[in-house]
């Protein structure tokens, strides 16, 4: 598809965009979702939004219009997008991932509710988390201190660990810090850590290779865009030189990692119609503060664990919020 073609479409929307006053709640909300994503990655995302939106009184079909736009991988449709803010005619568009960076020229114009795994504002996005800048805010999935976490529940799983890789893309906003609480905390365990920068897919190629010619004991994988759309991959090459996974989306632990320890991501997408709803009822984005995930879950996947040989201690099966078979 031609950028024109993208521009084109989203005009085709044949709805008008009310640009009046917001102190009190549109007798019918227009509600725009775009997406990097692709339709079967991110509806669950999109359901849990709905629900949200349903326990707050939108309900679709009666007072909530949704237009969803999903760019299958491409920036250049988001781009598209960016450049014609008055294609997408709605009273306030959530997105996540990658789009978010993308929709700054919109969010002079409609105001951007965002899920963004990056940190807003070494990213840019926002000057304080307290504080957005623009008409922009929403939630962000980076929680740095877990990250030392994950390596302490690693060394539970198997005592004699000394030696990890962390594979992650240097250009995803805050992982340095998160890679910094990771070698702090790995000093204290006594694990050395490996790094591979994986910026791209070229870089994950060269990565396998350095991780088939000197395995580590486990490797580490923060979430991003390089590492997560790719995750299955990542997971299959480690899998196959007997190298456990471990992450923080339950996404992970699904495509096989041994397991995962982080944000709900469909809670966090949940929390988002309470800033549709704030915003909509006249609050501007910019008095929203950024906020944090509050529900956590950690998913142990004991098929891996068993094909992995790996004995996983039943207390530690307790404790998970979810077990796969």
């Amino acid at each position: 598809m031609t950028r024109r073609d993208f521009v084109l479409l989203l005009a085709g929307a044949g709805l008008t965009w009310p640009l009046g006053s917001r102190a009190q709640q549109p007798k019918a909300v227009h509600l725009g979702w775009l997406t990097m994503g692709r339709v079967a990655e991110v509806s669950p995302f999109l359901d849990a939004l709905r629900a949200g939106l349903a326990a707050l009184g939108y309900v679709e079909g009666r007072n909530l219009t949704m237009t969803a736009r999903y760019a299958d991988g491409d920036s250049d449709r988001v781009v598209a997008l960016a450049d014609e803010p008055a294609a997408m005619p709605v009273n306030v568009i959530v997105t996540h991932g990658p789009a978010t960076s993308l929709l700054q020229k919109v969010s002079a114009v409609v105001p951007v509710i965002y899920v963004f795994s990056a940190d807003p504002v070494l990213a840019g996005l926002a000057e304080s988390l307290a504080r957005p800048a623009r008409k922009m805010t929403g939630i962000t999935l980076m929680s740095v201190e877990l990250n030392g976490k994950r390596l302490e529940m690693l060394r539970e799983v198997m005592p004699q660990i000394n030696r990890v890789a962390i594979i992650a893309s240097p250009t995803h906003a805050g992982e340095e810090l998160e890679r910094s609480n990771s070698i702090e905390m790995a000093e204290k365990l006594g694990i050395a850590i490996q790094y591979f920068s994986t910026p791209g897919p070229d870089a994950l190629r060269l990565a396998y290779a350095g991780l088939a010619a000197d395995p580590p004991q486990a490797i580490v994988v923060f979430p991003d865009p390089i590492t997560f759309t790719n995750r299955r991959q990542i997971v299959d090459v480690a899998n196959a030189h007997r190298i456990p996974v471990v992450s923080a989306w339950a996404d992970f632990a699904e495509a096989g990692a041994l397991y995962t320890y982080g944000p709900k991501l469909a809670e966090s997408y949940r929390r988002v119609a309470y800033y549709v709803d704030r915003i909509l009822k006249g609050t501007k984005p910019a008095e929203l503060p950024i906020e944090r995930p509050t529900v956590f879950e950690f998913v142990l996947n004991l098929k891996t664990a068993r094909a992995l040989g790996i004995e996983v201690k039943p207390a530690l099966i307790e404790r998970a919020d979810r077990v796969i078979e």
